[in-house]
């Protein structure tokens, strides 16, 4: 495979939905809403599990079962909860969708696995902790090994929705790992086994529907290069390329044929930057920053010597991207605001006692 195929496009499953409403307001209990899967996402996984007939288990208040039931002849769909199962038949009637078997019981149970005949696709949506230290693939419940084997005289086609919190290399499964983002903000993993893999991972950002692949020849794909100081240009990375671990794919579609090449950037423990003395774009590329400089930030006097190159820049409101105590972030925020009128946003990266002041570049991503 080509470097170049690395990059691919499917604008034609996304939708151009910017947040996580529906085509009708959704009925829902206390927490159904705030778990349904936003409606450009469950609509490219539609796109993505499109077939004659498929199981839907947890299905919640149905906002993927609804756009399966678009994209497929019948949808069998499970949910242990009563309440939810209601929520969601009458979440398809508004959405004018009547192939759908609604089956309100444990998906693992004789009871409902009988009611279940042949199909093409099992999707399960697993119920997870809401919180944990470490993301964890036997906090899934049910589990993907139970699921598979209670359904293989059902089907081969298998796919899971996970933590997209969790790292490839935690996923201990012959399956393709997709990383959704969602305006921005990472925001769904979704696991595809049998015939439904296509990769071994990749990254997909929604709406625009860009993608990226992992490239299934590893001696192709470089290293990565990581660095301590960052250089003129500063590239922040689609969050879902970054949890993908496919980095060093995008360093291949970025700078094919200029002979240049990217370093990593980690200011802190939560952010990642790409830096290169070239001008880059892509579509994979979140944000793309000029770096005017960095400044010393460990004392008083630095932080007063910052304020002052903040007014000489004509800059008028100022970002912080950093590890900062949420107490802190307006104290410190107002601090440098203050006595500036420009017209520029700056942002402000921090790598320990050191500010990295950057200017946001604008530019048509379409």
């Amino acid at each position: 495979m080509k470097a170049l195929k690395l990059y691919v496009n499917y604008s034609f499953l996304s939708h151009m939905a910017l947040d996580k409403t529906f085509e009708k307001k959704m009925s829902s209990d206390k927490d159904g809403i705030r778990f349904a899967t936003p409606e450009p996402i469950a609509k490219h996984r539609a796109s993505r599990l499109k077939c004659k007939t498929i199981a839907d288990i947890s299905c919640g208040i149905g906002g993927q079962t609804i756009y399966f039931a678009k994209t497929c002849e019948h949808v069998f769909a499970v949910e242990i909860d009563p309440v939810k199962i209601k929520h969601a038949k009458k979440n398809c009637r508004k959405h004018g969708v009547s192939n759908v078997t609604f089956i309100c019981g444990d998906a693992l149970s004789p009871e409902v696995l009988s009611q279940i005949p042949k199909v093409d696709v099992v999707f399960s949506d697993p119920a997870r902790p809401a919180e944990e230290d470490v993301r964890k693939m036997d906090s899934l419940n049910p589990g993907i090994p139970e699921v598979m084997n209670a359904y293989k005289e059902k089907t081969g086609s298998f796919a899971f929705e996970a933590p997209p919190q969790m790292p490839p290399d935690r996923i201990n499964f012959n399956c393709e790992k997709e990383y959704i983002s969602l305006n921005g903000k990472l925001n769904r993993l979704t696991l595809y086994f049998g015939d439904l893999k296509k990769y071994d991972r990749i990254a997909v950002s929604l709406p625009s529907g860009n993608a990226i692949v992992s490239n299934p020849d590893s001696t192709k794909v470089p290293p990565l290069i990581m660095t301590d100081t960052v250089s003129y240009n500063a590239f922040e990375p689609d969050p879902a390329v970054v949890s993908a671990d496919l980095l060093p794919e995008l360093a291949l579609d970025m700078f094919m044929g200029t002979g240049g090449y990217f370093k990593v950037f980690k200011p802190d423990n939560k952010r990642t930057l790409l830096t290169s003395e070239l001008l880059m774009f892509h579509p994979l590329i979140k944000n793309n920053f000029i770096v005017l400089r960095t400044m010393p930030i460990g004392n008083d006097e630095e932080i007063t010597d910052l304020s002052e190159y903040l007014q000489k820049i004509d800059a008028g409101k100022v970002v912080l991207r950093g590890s900062i105590d949420p107490k802190d972030y307006w104290t410190f925020r107002n601090r440098l605001e203050e006595g500036l009128s420009g017209k520029k946003t700056i942002h402000l990266f921090f790598k320990e006692k050191e500010a990295i002041i950057c200017e946001l570049m604008a530019f048509d991503k379409s």
